[in-house]
């Protein structure tokens, strides 16, 4: 597989994880906790971090070879797959047909330990979030599995996080354990 994990993702698929992130851009662009007369102005860019975290895990999970997260994200893909085309064939006539099946880099030993990190302190911490930045980080995690594909303009999102997680474990592990720095 070349270091690649393999989920297929098709074109409805696709179409429900850009119509989530276009729906979490457009309430966050309208809404806001700004002054505006129409409640609007509050454009915040921290008010997108619970949404773009949970792209990034979606991307993660994507990037897992194998475990429950692997599993989650094939669930999710499954589910984001069949969605889109029950509405595709409901709204078009049209059946969807698969546009990748290469999706993410793959995690390596050094990532697994940032990602199993952030997932016990997701745990521990979860009674710390508010309930609506738990919604949008999920919503995020959902896009993120559904959007991770080894083609085109989404494929920047796989080949930024994947490695970066890659080479930050690796850091962490050298600093750490054998008291380097890379």
């Amino acid at each position: 597989m070349n270091g690649f994990t393999s989920s297929a993702i098709t074109g409805a698929g696709l179409a429900v994880g850009i119509a989530l992130i276009a729906t979490e851009l457009y309430r966050w662009w309208k809404g806001g906790t700004g002054g505006g007369p129409g409640g609007g102005g509050g454009r915040n860019p921290k008010d997108l971090a619970p949404f773009g975290g949970g792209i990034t895990f979606g991307t993660l999970m994507v990037a897992c070879p194998a475990g429950l997260l692997a599993v989650g994200a094939g669930f999710l893909r499954w589910g984001g797959n069949s969605f889109g085309d029950f509405l595709m064939r409901s709204m078009t006539g049209q059946t969807s047909t698969t546009v990748a099946t290469g999706t993410a880099p793959k995690l390596d030993g050094n990532g697994a330990l940032i990602v199993t990190a952030v997932v016990l302190a997701l745990i521990l911490l979860r009674k710390a979030f508010a309930k609506i930045a738990k919604g949008k980080f999920w919503r995020g995690v959902f896009a993120g599995t559904l959007i991770t594909i080894g083609t085109g303009a989404f494929a920047v999102i796989g080949q930024l996080v994947v490695p970066g997680v890659n080479a930050l474990g690796a850091q962490l592990l050298g600093t750490v354990v054998h008291g380097t720095l890379l």
